[in-house]
């Protein structure tokens, strides 16, 4: 009970604290204020690596921030940047590049230039791609190569819906991409229609004004689009060197992200409550020694894949740990009652409530909604898992376990089990 009104309040301060979406010269606008020290604002662009015209281009696009425009060259931006003490950052989902600026309250009107400067008139120049952004980009692939957990969520990707959502975060290493190739999907995606600007720190009133000033001569139309995402399923096995032996059990699903999967991924969750303690999930109590299983829910516009993610030294371990995962996946999508329920809506409301605590999660909360013109407060995703019955949960969670898995294994491939040998 006590948790319950703690929770209340506490999702209650922050939903008020989020201001109305405004559309400013068609570009649409929101902003939060807690009075905090600093400010940050973001382009939200729906320029992820499912709608690239070309594989890699996204990823090409996101190195390619804060180069030279018309404005300044990229030393420039670097050299005032940190003349006023600010930082500027690029990210890529498979649905949106971020564009993110954080700096001391009262510079926006400085670093909002900036980042419109590069919509714009980013200049993409040959040789800027050939000593700054190819070299990054093939940074990021060898850094992929040792991290087989990325490896086996982004093949789990493209098993589950092949095109779109299946393209990879990242360019292959042997790309063919050139910077007219990056300046194209950039001209097609920066358009007025295909960007939220979401500010922290900032009164919205003064980051309207700012963004009328700058984004009012761009395309108002993007050229960009993506078939809708269908789900498909299957198996791959990847070679692969150092690392912990992996394997990742998915189920996915067309159309828009279920409560009920939500509540589903916090209920198997392995995060303890209290630090160092083994928590309640029904996972943790049957796992091997130095195993490990994390829960993954991944939710999108217009999909999402929710799977565990199985890490152990051995493919014997790794086929013991996903037996234990599989099957307390199993006990659960025949229903939870009662407490247990009650303990999985919680974790899912404290899950999206907290993350409005950090700029990286109010974005992820916050920005998809905004620019696809939903209910972009915190309340509509409470007022979901508040509707979530014990039949609701149910039948969406059998629903989910009887579709086509996804299966991926990275590795030593000769050793981890397959999808059969786990229970599925």
């Amino acid at each position: 009970m006590l948790t319950a009104r703690a929770s209340s309040r506490t999702v209650q301060r922050v939903a008020r604290n989020f201001a109305t979406v405004v559309d400013s010269a068609g570009v649409k606008v929101a902003a939060v204020d807690n009075n905090q020290p600093t400010a940050s604002v973001t382009f939200l662009i729906k320029a992820g690596s499912r709608f690239e015209s070309k594989p890699g281009v996204a990823h090409g696009l996101k190195n390619f921030a804060f180069k030279s425009s018309a404005k300044r060259s990229a030393l420039g931006t670097v050299r005032e940047s940190e003349i006023y003490g600010g930082v500027l950052s690029a990210s890529l989902s498979r649905e949106h590049l971020a564009l993110t600026a954080e700096f001391l309250r009262g510079d926006e009107p400085y670093f909002v230039d900036v980042l419109t400067s590069f919509v714009t008139s980013a200049k993409f120049a040959r040789h800027e791609y050939n000593e700054y952004v190819a070299p990054a980009v093939e940074s990021e692939i060898e850094e992929s190569k040792f991290n087989p957990g990325f490896q086996a969520v982004e093949a789990a990707h493209a098993v589950a819906f092949h095109n779109g959502l299946g393209s990879s975060l990242l360019a292959s290493p042997h790309n063919s991409i050139t910077h007219e190739d990056i300046r194209s999907f950039a001209q097609s995606a920066f358009a007025r229609d295909n960007i939220a600007v979401l500010g922290t720190g900032i009164d919205q009133t003064t980051l309207t004004s700012l963004v009328e000033q700058s984004l009012s001569k761009i395309s108002a139309t993007s050229q960009l689009s993506s078939p809708p995402s269908s789900y498909f399923g299957g198996e791959t096995r990847l070679q692969a060197h150092g690392g912990p032996q992996t394997v990742f059990i998915g189920f996915g699903s067309a159309g828009r992200p279920s409560p009920e999967i939500a509540a589903l991924a916090a209920f198997l969750s392995t995060t303890p409550s209290v630090k160092w303690s083994q928590g309640t999930s029904p996972i943790t109590a049957t796992l091997p020694k130095d195993t490990a299983v994390e829960v993954v829910y991944l939710p999108y516009s217009d999909a999402s894949l929710f799977g565990l993610l199985v890490q152990g030294p051995t493919g014997s371990a790794v086929k013991e740990a996903g037996k234990a995962a599989v099957q307390a996946l199993k006990t659960a999508s025949n229903g939870l009652k009662g407490d247990d329920l009650k303990k999985a809506l919680v974790k899912a409301k404290f899950a999206a409530a907290s993350a409005v605590d950090s700029r990286e999660g109010l974005l992820s909360v916050l920005g998809s909604k905004v620019l696809s013109g939903h209910e972009s407060s915190l309340d509509s995703t409470l007022a979901s898992l508040d509707k979530v019955s014990e039949n609701a949960f149910a039948k969406a969670a059998s629903s989910l376990v009887k579709t086509k898995p996804v299966f991926v294994a990275v590795g030593d491939v000769a050793t981890l089990p397959y999808v059969d040998e786990l229970g599925l």
